[in-house]
């Protein structure tokens, strides 16, 4: 007997910090990979990968993770290149507030690792102590899946 299928990915919408009254300002937007706030805040959107160890998957944490100017330019000038995956990592802060974790996840420190076009960034958080950091590098059971899901979907 198997139990019910793994969702193996959740993802936020727009950084925490995004409301929705910044849609309506010329120097704001937010599209499905990209966010500006009021031209002075830059986001993109990235997975935090986490092994299954027991199965082989990979569970997936879509999130926002604030860049510098410089570096959200960066990342627009090489949107399209198919050697964009070459860029070394862009250091940004986690702009997404995972509510299974008792402790926040607001502002964590992260390295963005681009990818070929079509393909989402790869957000890997610096080694601490932090919950989230830990099963990104030990990985996690699909009975952690499991709760993970139950967690955000009230069931």
């Amino acid at each position: 007997m198997t139990g019910p299928a793994l969702t193996l990915s959740y993802g936020a919408d727009a950084p925490s910090v995004w409301r929705p009254e910044f849609a309506d300002q010329p120097d704001s937007m937010l599209s499905e990979d990209l966010c500006v706030i009021r031209g002075e805040a830059f986001f993109i959107q990235g997975l935090i990968e986490i092994p299954v160890r027991d199965t082989g998957e990979v569970f997936s944490w879509g999130v926002w993770t604030s860049l510098s100017k410089q570096n959200f330019g960066r990342v627009i000038d090489r949107w399209e290149d198919p050697d964009r995956d070459r860029e070394p990592p862009y250091f940004g802060w986690l702009s997404t507030e995972l509510t299974p974790y008792q402790i926040p996840t607001m502002n964590l420190k992260t390295h963005v690792h681009t990818r070929p076009p079509g393909r989402r960034p790869g957000i890997e958080l610096e080694p601490t102590d932090h919950p989230l950091a830990v099963e990104q590098r030990s990985g996690i059971s699909a009975a952690r899946v499991r709760e993970l899901g139950e967690l955000l979907t009230g069931g």
